[in-house]
């Protein structure tokens, strides 16, 4: 289990709706945080295609759809559902304590 100091705090699970995403910023990283079904995951918030930002794209399902050029993205691996799209998307592991939601924290 990770230590406190070892995560990276980004919201609380209620601040992400069912079927949702939420942007966060914290340090130099810019995430896309997503519940899909009452699970939580987290992405990088960029498209790999373009300037669009996922946490502002249409969500169905485990998938997210770039509002900018329409690629998609399975949201829990991050693989590439739809062109033009064809760089796959980070996406972080997700430690959840209490009602927070934490991703590892990245080596400086």
């Amino acid at each position: 289990m990770n230590s406190p100091t070892d995560l990276l705090p980004l919201c609380r699970v209620a601040d992400v709706p069912v079927g949702g995403a939420l942007k966060v910023e914290t340090g130099n990283l810019v995430l896309a945080v997503f519940n899909v079904d009452g699970r939580i995951y987290v992405t990088n918030d960029q498209c790999t295609h373009g300037p669009g930002s996922l946490s502002e794209g249409y969500i169905d399902g485990e998938v997210v759809e770039c509002n900018f050029h329409n690629g998609a993205f399975h949201i829990p691996t991050g693989a590439v559902t739809a062109p033009p799209c064809m760089i796959p998307l980070q996406t972080y592991p997700v430690t959840i304590q209490g009602d927070q939601v934490f991703i590892a924290r990245p080596p400086s």
